[in-house]
């Protein structure tokens, strides 16, 4: 097993990529087998990767980096690279877009990734678990579109009332996040610089265990009140994305 080389990322991507039909597959045996330890030689963590259960063409994806500075730096040592020279042709070939990227922050000094106890099989671990296709961990991100301005009176919100029915429910809070609006150091990857999100991570033992605590908040009226709250705020409908992690993925 590999520890990864930092706790938490500063700097976040979240990236969804539309794939050609059948080509998930592909893309992630390839992603599993090439792209995790050179990516993260170059200083970046690969925080995690998924499979969309509701859209069988998508890959999700997350990557951090210390500060923008540095996601320069990484992103321009990566691409620059040899690997990615050597594999970018195969990769490519399974993508319909990969610009859909939100560039993201903590919500709060301690709602950032902590990746301290966990690890990462390595590829011939991932390799021997059934391809990867049946080890445990659920998911859930959902993406809130807020008005300018109401993020960070909300994320106050949420930290002091969502957290606690989340932890007493069971449910994992594995990071919470609102955008980064720096200016892109690597604008080569575009990111989605017009969004103001706030984005909710968490995490359950899987599918089933996430339905449980799904159905018990919403049978709680507090959170139901924070969920209006939320529509409240938003200016469109939330994305929600109910991923299950692949075989080498650090967070699940």
């Amino acid at each position: 097993m590999n520890r990864p080389s930092r706790l938490a990322s500063p700097v976040v991507e979240l990236r969804q990529y539309t794939l050609k039909p059948k080509q998930r597959e592909t893309l992630i045996t390839l992603f599993d087998r090439e792209f995790v330890e050179t990516q993260e030689a170059t200083g970046m963590t690969i925080i995690g990767q998924f499979r969309d259960l509701d859209r069988p063409d998508m890959f999700v994806w997350l990557r951090g980096f210390e500060d923008m500075e540095a996601r320069k730096g990484a992103l321009g040592a990566f691409y620059g690279g040899p690997v990615w020279a050597a594999h970018r042709d195969a990769a490519n070939a399974t993508m319909i877009d990969s610009d859909d990227v939100l560039l993201l922050k903590p919500a709060w000094p301690d709602a950032a990734f902590d990746l301290s106890d966990l690890q990462r099989p390595t590829t011939a671990e991932a390799e021997s678990m059934n391809g990867g296709r049946r080890l445990p961990g659920f998911v859930e991100i959902s993406i809130h579109h807020l008005r300018p301005g109401a993020e960070t009176a909300f994320a106050e919100r949420f930290r002091t009332e969502a957290v606690p029915l989340l932890a007493a429910d069971g449910a994992r809070l594995l990071g919470a996040f609102v955008s980064e609006h720096a200016e892109n150091t690597f604008p080569r990857l575009p990111v989605r610089a017009a969004d103001n999100v706030f984005v909710i991570v968490t995490g359950s033992d899987d599918g089933d265990a996430h339905a449980g605590h799904r159905a018990a908040l919403a049978g709680s009226p507090a959170w139901r009140a924070i969920h209006e709250a939320l529509q409240a705020a938003s200016t469109k409908p939330a994305e929600m994305l109910r991923l299950v992690p692949t075989a080498r993925s650090l967070l699940r």
